[in-house]
């Protein structure tokens, strides 16, 4: 038998390391070649890393939640024959080897014993997919199918993983402890809430926050996914860490919906690619950096870092909720036909989960297109270490004055507004409106004679 070592592979330029997130096989299971053996996650991204070969997995070199770096081995595969990336057996490593698979085998020995004469759950009805080893651990704790089928994954395309698995299984057995905290719960405040003078004094805000929302008979729990927590993680930071401040400015955009509908027909049989409103936005947005290149920093402690590059962050919602932000590189060097093609691709990558770990890193601003779901502007937050995000408003047919040679008048003109959202700590208000006065200006003057 020889050993092969299955490394962490190389994921971008911009991607060093990853977090292991969950092992999809477990010491002593059988793994093919392209079988996914675990799941890492850079930032938003989640990936999975398969098995290069046939055999047996027989180590794990991390655990779940570890940082690996690129090139590290992260998992031992015993294989029958040669290949890539073996390593010679020692006497020390055939002895712990011998060990392990021989512990591995008393174990399985015991859940043998124990499952033998029960029912056994049958899952090959369901639809969804379950890795052997959460097929394994529903059967041993009695997991129905209908359970199973309930629980929400947190693993790719909403996989059960084995740590969603094993949540399920402690919450269901503490459920009685929990459905028992309640009774406590306002039997001991009601001493201090007797006496009038105590109702305000700091003791009730200790009350406060050890009390539990109730849960009712009809109530869901949803544990959010991974993803879910960087978000609200990342939002909360930024929030506690730059100064907020919003600008916002209407844009008449009657022009370029003019030009649009006239040519997407023909820029769609020409260049094979939709145009849409966004990349027009982007290039606008692209221009307004180079022309404030002080919106496109970072904040360093006591230092202001000025970008290079114009990265622009595309902020993307994702078919399950969650959101996701995938950034166009040299955005300022992509004339109109290029930024489509990099608009859609991300986009289209983007709800598939097809993105790379570095298509999502070194964003120097960030645009969200609130207007997609109907929303006339907004105040969004900060993407860190950014320093400014504008929300694109819907686009709406109202009617407005417009100024003549000849006087003024009333006619129906396409309106949006744009929302600019930068950090006050290094941006004051004269360059946050300035910046964003100057997008609405890109924007109304386009040219209604514009070749495609």
């Amino acid at each position: 038998m020889s050993k092969f070592e299955l490394k962490l592979p190389r994921m971008g330029e911009s991607v060093a390391e990853a977090t292991l997130t969950s092992w999809l096989k477990e010491v002593g299971e059988k793994v093919e070649m392209d079988e996914a053996i675990f799941e890492i996650a850079t930032d938003k991204v989640d990936s999975e890393v398969p098995s290069e070969v046939d055999g047996v997995l027989i180590e794990k070199r991390f655990e779940v939640d570890d940082i690996v770096k690129v090139g590290q081995v992260v998992a031992i595969i015993e294989i029958a024959g040669e290949a890539d990336g073996l390593v010679e057996d020692t006497d020390n490593t055939e002895e712990t080897s011998d060990e392990k698979l021989a512990s591995v085998a008393e174990e399985a020995v015991v859940k043998a014993r124990e499952t033998v004469g029960s029912p056994v759950p049958d899952y090959t009805s369901s639809e969804r997919f379950y890795s052997p080893l959460v097929k394994n651990i529903a059967k041993e704790e009695g997991v129905s199918l209908t359970e199973l089928e309930a629980i929400s994954g947190t693993g790719k395309e909403g996989r059960v993983t084995k740590n969603d698995i094993l949540d399920y299984i402690s919450g269901r057995s503490n459920g009685a402890q929990v459905a028992t905290q309640p009774k406590k719960t306002p039997e001991a405040p009601q001493p201090v809430q007797t006496k009038k003078e105590e109702v305000s004094a700091p003791p009730k805000i200790v009350e406060k926050e050890e009390s539990q929302i109730k849960v009712g008979a009809g109530d869901e729990i949803i544990p959010m996914s991974r993803m879910g927590k960087l978000i609200a993680k990342h939002m909360s930071d930024s929030v506690s860490n730059s100064a907020h401040v919003q600008s916002f400015i209407e844009v008449d955009v009657t022009n370029i919906v003019n030009w649009r509908n006239k040519v997407k027909d023909a820029f769609e049989k020409q260049e094979g690619e939709k145009l849409t409103f966004t990349p027009i936005f982007m290039e606008a947005v692209a221009k307004a950096l180079k022309k404030y290149p002080m919106m496109n920093i970072s904040v360093d402690g006591d230092n202001v870092i000025k970008k290079k590059n114009i990265n622009i962050g595309m902020a993307a919602a994702l078919p399950d909720g969650n959101l996701i932000v995938p950034v166009i590189k040299n955005a300022d060097q992509l004339n109109l036909v290029g930024m489509a093609r990099v608009v859609n691709d991300l986009a289209e990558r983007s709800r598939k989960n097809a993105l790379k770990p570095d298509e999502v890193q070194d964003g120097t601003y960030t645009v969200t297109n609130v207007g997609t779901f109907g929303s006339v502007f907004g105040t969004p937050i900060i993407n860190q270490p950014q320093v400014g995000i504008m929300a694109l408003g819907a686009i709406r047919k109202i009617p407005s004055v417009i100024e003549t040679k000849e006087g003024d008048f009333i006619g129906v003109r396409s309106k949006m507004f744009l929302s600019h959202s930068y950090d006050h700590r290094v941006v004051n208000g004269a360059l946050g409106s300035m910046f964003a006065k100057a997008v609405a200006d890109y924007l109304e003057a386009w040219d209604v004679d514009r070749e495609i």
